[in-house]
């Protein structure tokens, strides 16, 4: 598990790519679910949390290729500081942690765009 803090503008719209990796080749995540969890307070309970992002449809899942696909919907939360995770369910059902830190959402200086 690898700790990076992350920062966003309030309905940002924001693509994170992953690609697992194993002995320099891309692992086939075909059956695999990765999640993007965004929450106020670590503790918090899932069904609470500010983003709950899914992801079972990968870009090029032999290859280990996936996309967390963030819309303007998604990031659109008080300006402040959350904490989040991206985590891994394989298809054996072994799960891990990828990335976890903060998450820092920036209130634009501009309100409104026309």
């Amino acid at each position: 598990m690898e700790c990076m803090n992350l920062e966003l503008y309030c309905k940002q719209t924001k693509n994170y790519e992953l690609l697992f990796k194993e002995n320099g080749l891309g692992v086939d995540i075909t059956d695999w679910t990765v999640y993007m969890t965004v929450k106020t307070n670590a503790s918090d309970s899932d069904a609470i949390a500010k983003i709950d992002k899914k992801v079972t449809t990968h870009t090029d899942a032999p290859n280990g290729k996936t996309i967390i696909e963030l819309s303007s919907t998604d990031t659109d939360l008080d300006a402040g500081n959350y904490y989040y995770d991206i985590a891994y369910k394989d298809d054996d059902s072994n799960e891990g942690v990828l990335f976890q830190g903060r998450l820092r959402i920036i209130e634009p200086i501009r309100k409104t765009r026309d």
